[in-house]
């Protein structure tokens, strides 16, 4: 049964018009009468009608890009291609086509703000959502995702993972783009090992995301099968994790030096934290690959321009994004139960060599 207003104002003992004021503020409201409508709007899972241009239709031209952060080029890649097949040109008189508006939505990796999001899109009638990047991996945060993209797919909207696998439960989704995360993690410590190195420093991503976890599994995997790691061995002695930026990498990497000054290599969780080992190789006095090798993830546009040049992972970011934008419009067809997984490709550059004898 479809929530009115007149359901909210009743739930939230106030008068139609208040609810109204409260919704589309455009006249002051007591800020707890705005809280006891809110909570009222969000218990009953109310859906704001749209702009009167998208009543008569079951969605809007709306389709939302979900991020962990804008600035960092692996999302801003990813949701840049997805937009130039969302929000594409119109014809030479200015009117706008069958495009839609793609809106960017910054979620600080905050799970809270996700699930925000998702329900201010749901309001909106968004056509369709594409989500970026890897999940967190909490029951109750996955279970309560699993319920709001159902609803959203209820209403007739289109939702695209990118960069991220499915949920475990659920199946509202039209694609889910997964990369090859483990594989890649994998191939890129066999790599280091094939070298001679022995002694690997692992600097992680945060610990409850999926894209940590498959890319460390790998790496343990190629650890093992070397006859290098146990459990609870070398590999998880020398691995530290922290957020995905530069300074994680400093910090983390001068950690696993002080546990294992002995160490060869570093695998850094991807490109930014690499660019941040790499400063605490060289604050330290050695150089790189000479002393200590360094390899990231991801293959972001600056790390072929680092001295030396990165060796790393590519993920075609861009290609996928691009992919995303055309199954959110249904101009391609979803891949063969409504999963891809996209391969990663090793790139071999100058910061990893082997290592020094003596």
């Amino acid at each position: 049964m479809t929530v009115t207003l007149a359901d909210v104002a009743a739930r939230a003992r106030v008068s139609p018009a208040t609810v109204s004021r409260v919704l589309n503020g455009n006249y002051p409201v007591a800020a707890s009468t705005r809280e006891r409508v809110l909570r009222a709007v969000d218990d009953l899972d109310y859906v704001l009608n749209g702009p009167a241009s998208s009543l008569a239709a079951a969605t809007s031209d709306l389709v939302g890009i979900l991020v962990n952060d804008i600035a960092d080029p692996f999302f801003g890649i990813m949701a840049g291609a997805a937009q130039t097949q969302i929000g594409g040109p119109g014809d030479d008189s200015g009117r706008a086509g069958g495009e839609k508006l793609a809106v960017i939505c910054n979620t600080g990796g905050s799970p809270e703000r996700e699930l925000t999001y998702l329900t201010l899109l749901q309001r909106q009638r968004a056509a369709a959502v594409v989500l970026t990047g890897g999940a967190i991996e909490d029951p109750d945060h996955q279970a309560a995702m699993a319920a709001k993209l159902a609803k959203l797919a209820d209403a007739g909207t289109r939702i695209v993972f990118c960069g991220r696998p499915p949920l475990p439960e659920g199946d509202a989704l039209v694609a889910a783009l997964a990369f090859d995360n483990r594989g890649g993690g994998r191939r890129l410590t066999e790599h280091l090992i094939s070298l001679g190195h022995r002694r690997i420093g692992y600097v992680a991503g945060p610990p409850e995301r999926t894209t940590t976890r498959h890319r460390l599994e790998g790496h343990r995997e190629a650890l093992r099968d070397a006859g290098l790691d146990a459990e609870g061995g070398d590999g998880e002695r020398l691995t530290v994790h922290g957020p995905y930026d530069r300074r994680s990498g400093y910090e983390a990497t001068l950690d696993i030096l002080r546990r294992e000054p002995g160490i060869t290599a570093v695998v850094a969780a991807n490109d930014t934290v690499a660019l941040g080992a790499c400063a605490a190789v060289r604050d330290q006095g050695l150089r790189i690959p000479q002393d200590i090798s360094v390899a990231g993830f991801d293959d972001l546009p600056f790390s072929v321009d680092a001295v030396p040049a990165l060796t790393t992972v590519r993920l075609p970011l861009f290609e996928a994004g691009a992919r995303a934008g055309r199954l959110a419009m249904g101009k391609e067809n979803p891949p063969p139960g409504g999963i891809a997984t996209i391969a990663a490709e090793l790139m071999i550059r100058g910061s990893t060599a082997p290592p020094r004898v003596g």
